[in-house]
């Protein structure tokens, strides 16, 4: 897994306000995963194309769920806990709400995976890719922005050369089914193959 897709935001550092704010310059997160009714980091993986929020697979939304346990300082601690998890779009958040704490848009665009315990194969195997990063979300954003660019005129130019090859085929075959006949119906092969034309004793061949 690369590193680079699942963020893990202190709420304390990185109140959800001025998250978001820097957000808003940046790429889209994708999904926001937290500890149901407890204290918790919040956790963002990264969607890549083509990826849906609610069609994640199983073992990274393990991977997700058991970060964001470890990331609590009470959820941690205990058992049988609930993990949410919504599209990062589905996030409210108003100036009354305290440092960490977050709404949604839409309760139904909010899911939940259940995490027994603490499972610490996973959470060990995650912390070895941590990487502490102070990223610039709107050059971020920039160069994806770019990249998507660069790779929508290509397809575009990529059909416009297909259908203009197509069109070209098509004219081609269209010309040969309009000319199929050109050399029988020339002049020179009318000619020939007229009566008048014929020796005096063409008929001789029928006696």
């Amino acid at each position: 897994m690369a590193p680079s897709r699942i963020w893990v935001v202190a709420a304390s550092t990185a109140p959800s306000s001025q998250f978001r704010a820097r957000s808003n310059a940046g790429r889209k997160l994708g999904a926001f995963f937290h500890v149901d009714n407890l204290s918790s980091a919040h956790v963002y993986l990264r969607l890549r194309d083509g990826e849906t929020w609610d069609n994640i697979p199983q073992a990274l939304l393990e991977d997700c769920a058991q970060l964001t346990k470890a990331n609590s300082i009470d959820g941690n601690k205990k058992d049988n806990i609930t993990i949410i998890y919504t599209p990062w779009e589905n996030l409210k958040k108003d100036g009354s709400m305290a440092a960490g704490q977050v709404s949604f848009h839409n309760q139904k665009l909010v899911r939940k995976v259940f995490v027994a315990e603490r499972e610490n194969p996973i959470v060990n195997r995650l912390n070895k890719t941590r990487v502490e990063k102070f990223p610039d979300l709107k050059a971020e954003k920039e160069e994806y922005l770019s990249t998507k660019r660069r790779q929508e005129r290509k397809a575009r130019d990529e059909l416009r050369t297909r259908d203009k090859q197509e069109k070209r085929e098509r004219e081609q075959l269209k010309w040969q089914k309009d000319h199929a006949y050109d050399d029988l119906m020339s002049e020179e092969n009318v000619q020939a193959s007229s009566n008048q034309d014929r020796d005096s004793d063409f008929f001789d061949d029928f006696m």
